[in-house]
């Protein structure tokens, strides 16, 4: 694929994206203020437009071995956290912008814990260990196997994580 047809699929993989989960924050919105059959449409197109974005990484050939993916994947939290949360922090601060700021650090903090999660499966691939995941829905923390009185990152109490097993 030539490189200006691969921006241009890149491109659209970015704004299905960003659709599917903003589409997925009106649903909750919706179902929250009375409206379900609306919020059952936001999560249909979401999921539409997740399709949309499976096809373009195809496309891109994004999607190698689980080995690749997972050494991928720890590269990409790892870069993120810290690089571009670091400079991102420094912009809110300077801005005097205390709620974004805080956004930032956790969103950091929690990716340096998702590159761990994944340098740990990265160690343990071939031993398939099960675990059961505890996922905080206020910053995103997630624990493995344990579930926390309070979100380290946070605070929340126990009540606010998500399990994923």
């Amino acid at each position: 694929m030539d490189e200006k047809l691969r921006e241009a699929v890149y491109q659209a993989y970015t704004g299905e994206s960003k659709a599917h989960l903003r589409l997925k924050v009106f649903a909750e919105k919706a179902q929250e203020e009375g409206y379900p059959q609306l919020a059952k449409l936001f999560r249909v197109i979401a999921f539409s437009e997740e399709l949309h974005g499976k096809r373009a990484l195809k496309l891109l050939k994004e999607i190698r071995s689980t080995e690749e993916n997972l050494a991928e994947s720890f590269e990409s939290e790892t870069r993120v956290a810290g690089v571009a949360y670091d400079s991102f922090i420094r912009y809110a601060e300077e801005a005097g912008d205390k709620m974004a700021s805080l956004y930032f650090s956790q969103s950091r903090d929690v990716e340096e814990i998702h590159a761990k999660l994944y340098k740990e499966a990265m160690d343990h691939v071939l031993e398939e260990r099960e675990t059961t995941y505890y996922v905080c829905d206020v910053c995103g923390y997630v624990s493995d196997g344990i579930l926390p009185e309070e979100c380290p990152v946070c605070g929340a109490k126990k009540d606010r994580f998500v399990v994923v097993a």
